[in-house]
């Protein structure tokens, strides 16, 4: 089946709120959630809700306190999220580093103590909408082995950069891995297969089972380079920012866990550098001498198609998702009369 995007900001709103999450908390994390869903990144959409209840529910994601400052100067700062939602802690992150390189020309917030924060690219364009150039990693559960190894220690690590342009969307947000998690937690829940060459068994072995690669490892993209970029990544957004590292990561895809990930946040504002103006208008000439070769995308391309579709044609639903929203809404005494 499928819902509208008002519908799912709507029915995650109602939910949170009656878990006694305030409303301008539960309004950024519907917010978050459909912005992946729009975009085509189904894993880490309305597909991740039913994992936030859990963390509710074991305490692990907290409704009360508040985003601590830790360390500061003009242009960085440490943040503490006290296991809030990792939605509203890396807004508030994004948020304070593009405060700081409107100032500055850059702002570098580090984060720990969150959550898992859904698609990292809706912060990448916290800054784009803001003119500046935006850039978030951070590290997750052990999810990839080390190249020549089965034993999972680095995470699957995503990477979010966005370029502001007058004309395109200028984005690009992916994980370092063959495949992000989110995505093999989906067919697991749908009863499909994987493709093949995205992850290795227990043992070591290919597999397009995606409950064994659970189980195992996912492969890095392009062998040796996404390793490299995984490993960088894992001390960006652990060492750097008091967060954990390595097979010390937990809670990003176990609810039960406290989450110990940490996430990095940079707002850069071009205006410091050069005429934000001819910096846009140099873009756009990259990307108009790109596309004149062929009919070829750019990173954002995709998320720009997929927006469009989901926004007139609406986001599927598949079946259990389905089944496990009307458990926690009859739960919660929710009437889904309508949406499900």
């Amino acid at each position: 089946m499928k819902i509208t995007p008002e519908q799912e900001k709507s029915i995650i709103t109602e939910i949170l709120t009656r878990l006694d999450v305030s409303k301008e908390h539960a309004e950024i994390v519907a917010e978050v959630t459909l912005d992946a869903d729009l975009k085509g990144f189904t894993s880490h959409g309305i597909g991740r809700f039913p994992q936030y209840i859990k963390g509710l529910e074991s305490g692990t994601i907290k409704t009360q306190g508040e985003v601590e400052i830790e360390n500061e100067t003009v242009s960085t700062a440490l943040l503490n999220g006290n296991h809030l939602f990792g939605q509203l802690v890396a807004y508030k992150g994004m948020e304070l580093a593009i405060e700081k390189a409107k100032e500055t020309g850059i702002g570098m917030v580090g984060i720990h103590d969150s959550n898992h924060f859904g698609v990292a690219g809706y912060y990448s364009d916290m800054a784009i909408n803001e003119d500046m150039i935006g850039i978030v990693t951070t590290n997750t559960e052990p999810a990839v082995a080390p190249i020549g190894g089965k034993i999972p220690i680095l995470g699957t690590n995503p990477i979010a950069i966005g370029i502001p342009s007058h004309k395109h969307y200028v984005s690009v947000d992916m994980a370092t891995s063959a495949s992000a998690r989110g995505k093999l937690l989906e067919a697991a829940r749908r009863g499909e297969e994987i493709p093949e060459n995205v992850a290795l068994d227990c043992e070591g072995r290919p597999t397009i089972n995606p409950q064994e690669a659970l189980k195992g490892s996912i492969l890095p993209f392009g062998a040796h380079k996404g390793y490299a970029l995984a490993f960088m990544i894992e001390i960006l957004a652990g060492p750097l920012v008091k967060a954990a590292f390595g097979t010390g990561v937990k809670g990003t895809a176990n609810p039960s866990e406290m989450c110990t990930k940490g996430d990095l946040m940079l707002a850069i504002d071009p205006s410091h550098m050069v005429d934000l103006d001819i910096f846009k208008d140099q873009v756009d000439a990259l990307i108009g001498e790109i596309k004149s070769t062929d009919n070829v995308f750019i990173p954002g391309d995709m998320e720009v198609m997929n927006i469009k579709k989901h926004q007139s044609n609406g986001i599927e639903i598949d079946d259990k998702l389905c089944q496990q929203f009307k458990d926690i809404s009859e739960e919660l005494n929710i009437d889904l009369d309508g949406i499900f």
